[in-house]
């Protein structure tokens, strides 16, 4: 039941849900722990399509959770960018190329529009355009599906980083005691 919800929503991984992406969301539904309507970027549709999934009754969508918006993504003003790479941390599908003190730029084909790498510059140079074109429902289904693929590599990668790093702060303070243990 998680995994059709999860295909449901719309795989911008922004949280406005109040959860840390598509899938907790899905798996709070799933436990009864959220509502149906907390998506935003799913709007009345992806609430429609929740409701006859879960064969409840739609909702409106909670305003608590902000409002939905026409499909956009992340553009950043290349002249005005420093290369600090918050907005590189903050995108939960890896769309944004560049490196520390060089201009970075927005892959427009994998972004999701979830808009996290705005508060995060700290110039102002992230700005949202609209997604030129309206998409079929085959075109959004496909970009839903790359985005979670996305997310889910990244968190994926995350932990591993993480565990590498706990290791080698393992094995320093393993030679660090065995260093105190000679000297002492």
């Amino acid at each position: 039941m998680i995994e059709q919800i999860n295909n449901l929503l719309p795989q911008t991984q922004c949280g406005q849900c109040g959860f840390k992406g598509c899938r907790p969301y899905a798996e709070a539904i799933a436990a009864g722990d959220a509502d149906i309507n907390q998506c935003p970027p799913g709007g009345d549709e992806g609430i429609l399509a929740l409701a006859q999934l879960l064969n409840v009754s739609p909702k409106l969508l909670n305003p608590a959770f902000g409002e939905h918006k026409p499909k956009s993504i992340a553009f950043i003003i290349e002249k005005d960018c420093i290369g600090c790479t918050k907005c590189i941390a903050a995108c939960p599908v890896d769309a944004i190329l560049g490196a520390a003190k060089f201009m970075h730029t927005v892959i427009t084909a994998e972004c999701t529009g979830c808009e996290l790498c705005i508060a995060p510059c700290p110039v102002d140079c992230v700005v949202m355009q609209p997604l030129p074109d309206a998409l079929s429902e085959a075109e959004k289904t496909a970009r839903a599906q790359l985005a979670k693929q996305r997310y889910e590599a990244r968190n994926l990668r995350k932990q591993q980083e993480e565990a590498e790093n706990a290791e080698r702060a393992k094995q320093k303070r393993a030679a660090l005691l065995n260093k105190l243990k000679s000297a002492g």
